[in-house]
């Protein structure tokens, strides 16, 4: 069996569309046919070069993604064939089974666990979930990184109270994600800090109460302090920028403001911090996929993805084939589009 993909042969070039050939499934593998794939900031870092050294080239894209199950592989047991399935890089239950090798006339084109930015797909059993009754094909896509990396950060880390005050820098996909939860928890006052206009109407669709457009810290600190005085309870640091990191330390409200960090920065840049922000109270946390359990968390995002379609229909406004991958990944670096689908 073969099908098409679109494949990184070298850092800076745009992604090729191949044919590849389906290989034989190993043990804990599922082979899905993709309906819809997302793009986020991940594949850009992969393809600038940004997420440092990539010993795997050539190779597949995309981690989010939802499809219907066409094989199965020993041992599966997770889903059957014909299930709809979300594919996400964040691991459920299931058989850890790798990746794989697929092959495209002389070359072999590596693959992660879950590639998205292809047709047919071989994907590891613990990166599936049944794609919940409640919501569609395209907006389950979602499901796949920023729903469960900006709502699990909020829910599942930062755990925020109602009444309190939250700021977030970056109004993609992932940061708007967390903005939702926010809102469906409670808080008083959500500021959205993001310099591109469409991005900040998504903000305010998504329950912002407040909008900034500007870049500059000392401006964004003077703007802050007039919204909240006595400082913010909750950060996200959304963007991927170290810089931002003590800017939002800063914000925090004393004895309490907790930061949450999810954007993925260029491989080896660094931050200063003062010392001091922690002797005030002040505390900085990981986060790894929201630190989501697909399993569990899915349905409950799901279902606060499905009280906002308005906004997810603004947010998924842009649909492209995969020939077009690389104008979609453009549109999302110059900040054009909330979040490109691909329908394959």
């Amino acid at each position: 069996m073969f099908t098409e993909a679109a494949v990184l042969f070298e850092i800076n070039k745009t992604l090729e569309i191949v044919q590849l050939e389906i290989p034989k499934l190993k043990r804990g593998q599922v082979l899905v046919e993709i309906s819809y794939s997302g793009a986020c900031g991940t594949q850009l870092g992969e393809v600038t070069g940004k997420r440092g050294e990539d010993r795997f080239l050539p190779h597949c894209l995309g981690h989010e993604g939802v499809g219907t199950v066409l094989e199965l592989g020993q041992d599966v047991k997770k889903v059957s064939i014909g299930d709809k399935v979300v594919l996400s890089w964040i691991k459920g239950s299931g058989i850890d089974a790798g990746g794989t090798v697929y092959s495209s006339k002389s070359l072999k084109i590596n693959s992660g666990p879950v590639t998205t930015f292809q047709k047919h797909s071989v994907v590891s059993e613990n990166r599936l979930t049944l794609l919940p009754g409640n919501i569609s094909e395209e907006f389950g896509v979602m499901l796949g990184c920023s729903a469960p990396t900006g709502m699990g950060a909020v829910k599942n880390i930062l755990m925020p109270l109602p009444g309190s005050s939250a700021i977030i820098f970056g109004g993609g996909a992932v940061g708007l994600s967390s903005c939702l939860s926010f809102k469906e928890l409670g808080l008083e006052d959500i500021i959205v800090v993001d310099p591109v206009k469409e991005r900040q109407n998504l903000a305010i669709n998504a329950g912002a109460t407040k909008v900034l457009s500007s870049v500059n810290s000392e401006e964004i600190i003077n703007q802050v302090n007039q919204i909240l005085p006595n400082g913010v309870d909750y950060a996200v640091e959304s963007v991927g920028k170290p810089e931002i990191i003590p800017l939002c330390m800063s914000l925090l409200k004393r004895q309490g403001g907790k930061l949450v960090v999810i954007g993925n920065s260029t491989a080896g840049t660094t931050f200063e911090l003062k010392p001091e922000e922690f002797n005030l109270g002040k505390s900085i946390l990981g986060c790894w996929g929201g630190n989501s359990n697909p399993d569990k968390d899915f349905i409950e995002f799901s279902n606060t993805l499905n009280n906002s379609k308005l906004f997810l229909s603004k947010l998924i406004s842009n649909t492209y084939n995969l020939d077009s991958i690389n104008e979609a990944l453009d549109d999302l670096s110059n900040g054009l589009i909330g979040r490109p689908l691909i329908k394959m």
